[in-house]
């Protein structure tokens, strides 16, 4: 399976010949300005929650590419109010089955709300089982004992989880969620983008590596094999 940094929170994996986006925030982050965002292409977008640091390319590049876009009913639904009109509502607890595998929305811990100022639903995390490979995507999150529940149902390849603090979990919070998910390779998000979620990256790589975990950094713009 190939994965693709955007930077901040935004990455994009292929399976099965589509192209997943996830909380397309490029335009707007310094540190991903050498990204054509004209470029970017996506046959789905999956967005965790309404802030702007993780939807605010969102109805760009999803009327440019036709993707489809994959969110709770309360982001849906204001898609729908921005033009949009491929989608597919999720909520909490709920998994569909896609042309590329199944995706099951997981419990995150975090706040939520749209560009406009309204609910923007719950936060999600999503877990893809796919013949490509299982991964778990954890969006914005806190450490949780929920987390402790996934392992229940599906064996991860890699998680992608945030590490930058403040926000979000830092890299102790993190290390621990590795461990309830039961996933030693772990790609982390959510760092370094602004102040508040700087980090000392070859510390974390450190710390994870004590901890028998592999933590992965990949380079903005660059594409990975996992």
């Amino acid at each position: 399976m190939k994965y693709t940094c955007y930077g901040h929170a935004c990455f994009a994996v292929e399976i099965a010949g589509k192209k997943i986006l996830f909380d397309p925030f490029i335009r707007y982050n310094e540190l991903a300005k050498e990204i054509d965002i004209e470029s970017v292409t996506a046959d789905y977008i999956f967005v965790s929650h309404g802030h702007e640091d993780h939807l605010a390319d969102l109805v760009d590049i999803a009327k440019r590419t036709n993707a489809t876009v994959v969110s709770n009913f309360e982001i849906i639904t204001w898609a729908g109010k921005q033009g949009l009109t491929k989608v597919h509502p999720m909520n909490t607890g709920g998994k569909w089955q896609f042309d590329f595998g199944t995706v099951k929305c997981v419990v995150a811990h975090h706040s939520s709300s749209l560009p406009d100022g309204t609910y923007g639903g719950n936060p999600m995390g999503f877990v893809f089982t796919t013949a490509a490979g299982n991964f778990y995507y954890a969006g914005d999150t806190a450490l949780t004992l929920d987390m402790q529940l996934i392992p229940a149902f599906t064996q991860l390849d890699f998680a992608v989880l945030p590490i930058g603090d403040n926000f979000t979990m830092g890299v102790e919070d993190a290390i621990a969620a590795a461990k309830l998910v039961a996933c030693k390779k772990i790609i982390g998000v959510h760092y370094d983008t602004f102040g508040y979620v700087k980090i000392d990256q070859a510390a974390a790589l450190q710390q994870f590596k004590a901890a028998g975990l592999e933590l992965v950094l990949p380079a903005i713009g660059s594409t990975i094999e996992v």
